[in-house]
């Protein structure tokens, strides 16, 4: 069993370093040239996307869609994941997780405008939309289109739910004495009263949890920022100093290399924003949109709040306090969770009661999120009569996770959520013309109506 294990982490080592780095990061420069830029319209896109499009076809609202996909995206990774970055590369490491936001904003764009343009829609109304739908309709090749909907089928009970139910029962158990099993009990619940009600009840959910767990967890580092205010200068200065050339051990890190905080910062990055996995663009299918374009730059501001915001605040929150207090944080600076909980512990009496919280919201809301995208691929492939035992089985593996040790299971979910990337980015590359020519007829005229109809789905010869 030990070699097994062994040989799962020795892939998952493997797979998320240069490979996925080289697959990814390409795929973002690409994109990034090939819509000339498109992130200069993410303002634009922040401002669609609280802007209510009644003449859309779909099921949600854009922000609805946003929301949900922003609560599957900002998980722990955005806490915990910008700590295992500094623990591994560096302060630089904060640096090259952002450009890899940056970046792939320009991804998210272009894998939402596939998914939107190519959706499909149920015989009751509901919408259907994804890698796997764009593949078989738009590069007729079903069989990629089952390779990542099986993908990510299994691959939320991991990332999208296990573990994050076991980062919310481990915090509970560590921070409040909470028993696992009555975390686990509490998780479940909640978990089932939310998803059994479809996408309208978690976009409902979504619309209000996000942007209040966003909230709370930036005020809480912009607290901890305030109180070590003279160190933020220089937190953000060895960053960037850190990103470019070789540092000997200074303010409590111990020195790295250019070469570490590069692998280390743009693979905690491109984890964390999802952008070319093709998750996101599952939940954005069903957006009320009048054009695929709309929903894209709309869908494309998740990624500039998950990593160019979010994570960028993290890294500056955990950087400038151990320069502000590198003797009682040097022993810590390379274990990620306790290094997190540490700095917020800086906060008289509710410091590490904010970062708890947060950390459980954030991990609840990738649950929410996960748990549509995973449903939309296990329809895919059995068509609508798995999506109530597909709801059945989530809730009782969000329990699992809860109380279960899951080393073995966080590196199988890295492993699945890394290939997801593999035919969604296949489709990206050999669609970029058709999805440039709504580019060209759009983003001038965002409020044009797409003429193409929505064509219904026939579950029966997606079976033959």
């Amino acid at each position: 069993m030990s070699g097994f294990v062994d040989a799962i982490n020795a892939i998952d080592g493997w797979l998320w370093g240069l490979p996925l780095i080289i697959v990814l990061l390409g795929t973002h420069v690409f994109c990034t040239v090939r819509t000339g830029f498109i992130q200069k319209y993410t303002f634009r896109g922040i401002k669609l996307s609280v802007t209510p499009d009644p003449d859309g076809e779909g099921e949600v609202s854009q922000f609805g869609a946003l929301t949900t996909a922003l609560a599957a995206t900002i998980g722990t990774g955005n806490i915990i994941g910008v700590a295992t970055a500094l623990a591994a590369g560096g302060p630089g490491a904060v640096l090259w997780m952002w450009f890899t936001g940056v970046f792939g904003i320009a991804t998210k764009y272009m894998e939402t405008a596939m998914s939107v343009k190519y959706r499909e829609q149920t015989e009751d109304g509901r919408m259907l939309g994804g890698a796997m739908i764009a593949l078989e309709r738009g590069l007729h090749a079903k069989w990629l289109g089952v390779i990542f909907a099986l993908l990510g089928a299994i691959a939320a009970f991991g990332i999208g739910c296990m573990t994050q139910a076991n980062s919310i029962s481990t915090a509970l158990v560590q921070n409040f004495n909470v028993p696992t099993w009555i975390g686990g009990l509490i998780i479940a619940v909640f978990t089932a009263i939310v998803i059994i009600g479809g996408v309208k009840s978690i976009t409902r959910v979504c619309e209000k949890l996000v942007p209040f767990m966003a909230a709370f967890y930036i005020i809480g580092c912009l607290i901890v920022l305030i109180m070590d205010g003279h160190y933020v200068g220089t937190g953000i200065a060895l960053i960037c100093k850190s990103a470019f050339t070789v540092q000997s051990g200074v303010a409590g890190f111990s020195g790295s290399a250019v070469a570490m905080a590069i692998r280390y910062g743009c693979a905690r990055g491109l984890f964390s924003n999802e952008s070319g996995m093709g998750s996101a663009p599952i939940v954005a299918a069903s957006a009320k949109t009048r054009n695929p374009v709309r929903q894209s730059l709309v869908s494309m501001t998740g990624t500039f709040w998950d990593t160019v915001v979010i994570c960028a605040l993290t890294g500056i929150t955990l950087v400038s306090t151990v320069c502000a207090h590198p003797d009682e944080l040097a022993e810590v600076v390379t274990n990620n969770t306790v290094l997190t909980f540490e700095v917020f512990g800086y906060i008289p009496v509710i410091g590490k009661a904010i970062i708890t919280l947060a950390l459980a919201l954030f991990a609840f809301s990738t649950i929410l999120g996960w748990s549509y995208y995973g449903e939309r691929c296990a329809e895919y492939l059995c068509g609508p009569k798995i999506i109530m035992p597909y709801k059945c089985a989530f809730v009782i593996f969000s329990f699992v996770g809860a109380v279960a040790e899951l080393s073995t299971v966080w590196a199988v979910a890295d492993i699945l959520n890394g290939l997801m990337v593999v035919p969604n980015v296949i489709g990206i590359w050999l669609l970029s013309n058709k999805l440039m020519a709504d580019v060209h007829t759009y983003v001038n005229d965002i409020d044009k109506v797409d003429p193409t109809p929505v064509p219904k789905v026939n579950f029966n010869s997606k079976a033959d």
